[in-house]
């Protein structure tokens, strides 16, 4: 057993983890090993190759998705979102662009404003989870939030606007966007296990997600039945690893638009990070970063291609991911 993964095996010991690990480093898989339970009332074990929901995790695959349209002439950086919206949505400004919405630098209302949540486990959605199946679903959340501040004034996380591009790309691809979200980027990219699942259906090899570390309680109470923009698709390590491998040899989009997505768009001290379109960035060297937290899930991937290092925590409790994340961080910086 390797020193990195007796290290990891402790910490997931002491920690109750439940999840999957694994890093990749030069070319090789260096760990990939699971732990707990996908379905504590019948005692199914995580194994590496289980699916989790990976929350915001999700918004990548957004930001991708869009990028594809654009590079297929569908849509541009500078496209209002007016113009697709057309009489929906009215409070968002007629100025807000598909590129501020990617840098969350829109200013539009949230639905789900993070800064206003104390914990992930005590949010209700406004309206019936089970009624939030395909993206215009999301019309019925989205509305009635005021803009915030002036587009592209200033950074504000903000998850309605990844729903939003979901909806624009819809309507300007002319399929539901988890078929775009397929077509665009998961074939090229030979991510044959991720799609947006229903919570209320899981599939073989599909982790429930708990709120906390005991007990049996999931989230099918709190998170939309079926994902769209902002969160709710579900993947596997490996295929976290494939969209890495694809990103970065131009399999999705062409390699300019990837060093646009990846290249700083803002600073966020408060999450000691900065913004790409749709990915997380390393504050202080070039590595590139997916992060999903909401009830019953947590998720962290890591990739640093000029090291050549990746390492991805997938978790199917609310804050099972984050001790293991940091560990790999202390262990893998170069």
């Amino acid at each position: 057993m390797s020193d990195l993964e007796s290290s990891i095996d402790r910490l997931a010991a002491a920690t109750g983890f439940s999840g999957v690990v694994r890093v990749d480093r030069g070319g090789r898989v260096e760990l990939a090993t699971a732990y707990g339970l996908a379905h504590r009332g019948w005692n199914h074990a995580n194994t590496v190759d289980t699916r989790f929901n990976v929350a915001s995790g999700t918004k990548g695959l957004t930001a991708l998705t869009v990028m594809c349209l654009i590079e297929e002439g569908q849509l541009d950086l500078a496209t209002p979102a007016r113009s697709v919206l057309g009489a929906d949505l009215p409070l968002v400004d007629d100025r807000v662009t598909v590129e501020q919405l990617l840098a969350h630098r829109s200013g539009i209302g949230d639905y789900l404003d993070e800064e206003t949540i104390e914990s992930p486990t005590d949010y209700v959605l406004p309206v019936p989870v089970h009624r939030l199946v395909a993206t215009a679903d999301y019309l019925a959340v989205l509305d009635g939030h005021p803009q915030s501040s002036v587009p592209g004034e200033r950074f504000s996380y903000n998850n309605g606007g990844f729903v939003l591009l979901a909806l624009i790309a819809e309507r300007v691809g002319g399929a539901p966007f988890a078929e775009l979200v397929r077509s665009r980027v998961c074939e090229p990219a030979g991510m044959r296990d991720t799609e947006f699942l229903r919570s209320d259906e899981p599939t073989g090899r599909t982790a429930l997600g708990y709120l906390d570390g005991g007990g049996l309680r999931t989230n099918v109470l709190h998170l939309p039945v079926r994902g769209s923009g902002d969160g709710g698709g579900y993947t596997t390590a490996a295929d976290v690893h494939s969209l890495w491998s694809a990103l970065y040899a131009g399999r999705i989009v062409p390699m300019d638009r990837v060093a646009d997505m990846v290249r700083p768009h803002g600073d966020v001290p408060a999450e000691s990070m900065r913004c790409g379109l749709g990915f997380w960035l390393h504050p202080t060297r070039d590595a590139v970063v997916l992060v999903g937290s909401d009830a019953g899930v947590s998720f962290r991937t890591v990739h640093d291609q000029a090291a050549g290092v990746t390492h991805t925590v997938l978790s199917n409790t609310t804050a099972g991911a984050w001790p293991v994340a940091r560990r790999l961080e202390e262990l893998l910086t170069p």
